[in-house]
C-alpha cells in the first residue's frame, strides 16, 4: 500500500531556503570568477595557467580558491598527471557541463546586450 504522505520539508530541495544544499551551492556558482570559470572549461580541458589567462584578471588565489570549491561541489575534475613536472588539468563533470551550458547561454544575451546596457547606464547616470 502506498503512503500518500508528502515529503518533509527537509527533503525538498528549495534554493530559497537558508539550509539548502542548492542554495550554497548557488553561492558557490553564481560569483564573477567560479562563473567565468566553469563557462572556459565548457570550452575543453585546460591547465591552471591555460585557466589564469583565459579568464583575465583572477589572481593566483582566487582561481586556485574556486576551483578547489568548484571540484567540492562535483563541477569539476582535477587529474594530476605523474610527468615531470606534474601536470594538473580541470575539467567539467557532467553536471558541470550542465551549469556551464546555461551559463555560457547567460554570457552570450549579456554579451550581445552590451550596447543595450551601454545605453541605459549613460541614461541613469545623466
Amino acid at each position: 500500500m502506498e503512503s500518500s504522505v508528502a515529503p518533509s520539508q527537509a527533503m525538498v530541495a528549495d534554493v530559497f531556503a537558508r539550509a539548502c544544499t542548492s542554495r550554497s551551492t548557488f553561492e558557490d556558482i553564481a560569483g564573477k570568477w567560479p562563473s567565468l570559470i566553469l563557462i572556459a572549461l565548457g570550452e575543453g580541458p585546460q591547465r591552471f595557467g591555460a585557466l589564469r589567462d583565459r579568464v583575465d584578471g583572477v589572481s593566483e588565489r582566487m582561481l586556485s580558491q574556486s576551483l578547489r570549491t568548484l571540484e567540492r561541489d562535483g563541477m569539476i575534475t582535477r587529474t594530476v598527471h605523474a610527468e615531470v613536472p606534474p601536470r594538473v588539468d580541470y575539467a567539467l563533470t557532467a553536471l558541470g557541463g550542465q551549469v556551464a551550458t546555461r551559463l555560457r547561454d547567460l554570457a552570450d544575451v549579456l554579451e550581445a546586450a552590451v550596447p543595450v546596457v551601454t545605453e541605459a547606464r549613460a541614461r541613469y547616470d545623466a
